[in-house]
């Protein structure tokens, strides 16, 4: 362009377009800078954003554009923050001659001021409680103990079929601390779903509550199966 006051209708149009579309947040200024920088505000739109008029002053961040300290000085997105404590997202364009010199600036200031408040009453209606845990809403028992299973996984971080003697058994940890045994023919369920045997010894569950190494009475190298409670044994038969 040749100078930015023959291309001002334009320029205006462009200025009351983004206005009306975005809304009374969001100011639109227009900077020429052959004004003069002390007073290179030639246009604007919704001016009580920052409460300037025309005939106002640029900011610091021309001032470098203008000088030459800083090359391709367009930013998007960035924060500012006007002297009453208000919260402006900002994006600045600079304009150029025919000759590619810096002669102007497009700034777009919206106030997020009142997104940022309503963000802190969510985040604060929204927190948990530390300690409290996911909570799963299942509809039956086998949904509910379909969903620890996979979690038993996602704890150990492999698929069931590369697990290994221990990852299995820190599975079945996991799966007995959360309860599942609680349910009835757990044992025999997580038994299938580890493809490990339902004749492995009883007292499994026995000693991995009270801290100790499982043993293998049945002498195979797989995985003890997580044994149903004492009160479930009696549903396990041999073939």
């Amino acid at each position: 362009m040749k100078s930015i006051e023959a291309e001002m209708p334009l320029l205006k149009a462009i200025m009351r377009l983004i206005a009306r579309q975005t809304g009374p947040h969001c100011e639109v200024v227009l900077h020429d800078w052959p004004k003069g920088y002390e007073h290179s505000v030639v246009a604007i739109e919704n001016n009580h954003i920052t409460g300037r008029d025309i005939g106002s002053c640029g900011s610091n961040l021309g001032l470098e554009v203008m000088r030459g300290t800083v090359k391709d000085g367009d930013r998007f997105n960035y924060i500012t923050q006007t002297k009453d404590g208000r919260f402006l997202r900002s994006s600045t364009t600079y304009l150029k001659d025919d000759d590619g010199e810096p002669i102007g600036a497009l700034c777009i200031n919206f106030d997020i001021s009142d997104f940022i408040s309503t963000k802190k009453v969510l985040e604060e209606m929204c927190m948990m409680e530390s300690g409290g845990g996911d909570e799963f809403f299942a509809s039956d028992v086998n949904e509910l103990l379909d969903y620890l299973l996979t979690e038993s996984v996602k704890q150990v971080g492999k698929t069931v079929s590369k697990m290994n003697r221990e990852e299995k058994i820190a599975a079945l940890k996991y799966l007995d601390e959360k309860g599942a045994f609680v349910i009835a023919k757990a044992g025999l369920r997580a038994c299938r779903f580890f493809g490990i045997s339902k004749y492995s010894p009883y007292n499994y569950l026995d000693e991995i509550r009270n801290g100790k190494a499982a043993t293998e009475e049945n002498g195979d190298d797989e995985v003890p199966a997580a044994l149903p409670t004492r009160a479930e044994r009696s549903n396990v038969t041999s073939k």
